[in-house]
């Protein structure tokens, strides 16, 4: 099953537990159940389902003096071929601005409207 599919399939609950995990880029168990403002049996289900489905990654660690986990965001897989227009790679990517009348911009548009 894909991310995005298991994404699809999460409880009110789990969606808020990993909104969480990716917003904070990494939180401790131990101030997950917290944050969510739920039991800490029931953050411990939650990361154990997010941990299942792929989305979460959990190491062990230690904090404030006591075994817990530290919990990080999975990696997504990022779909690239949405920059891309035939073999070209959009003029957006990078840090100059683009000029809509150029000549690159006017041949990834032209090599988007030929691939339909």
């Amino acid at each position: 099953m894909s991310m995005a599919a298991s994404e699809e399939n999460l409880t009110e609950d789990e969606r808020a537990g990993l909104e969480l995990v990716r917003e904070t880029g990494g939180i401790h168990q131990s101030e997950f159940w917290k944050e969510l403002d739920v039991s800490s049996r029931k953050g411990s289900r939650i990361v154990e389902s997010l941990a299942e489905k792929g989305l979460i990654q959990r190491e062990e660690t230690i904090y404030e003096g006591h075994n817990t986990y530290h919990l990080t965001p999975a990696p997504r897989d990022l779909d690239f071929s949405l920059l891309m227009a035939g073999d070209m790679l959009s003029p957006f990517i990078g840090d100059e601005e683009v000029d809509p009348h150029s000549d690159a911009f006017s041949q990834w548009v032209m090599n988007l409207a030929y691939e339909e």
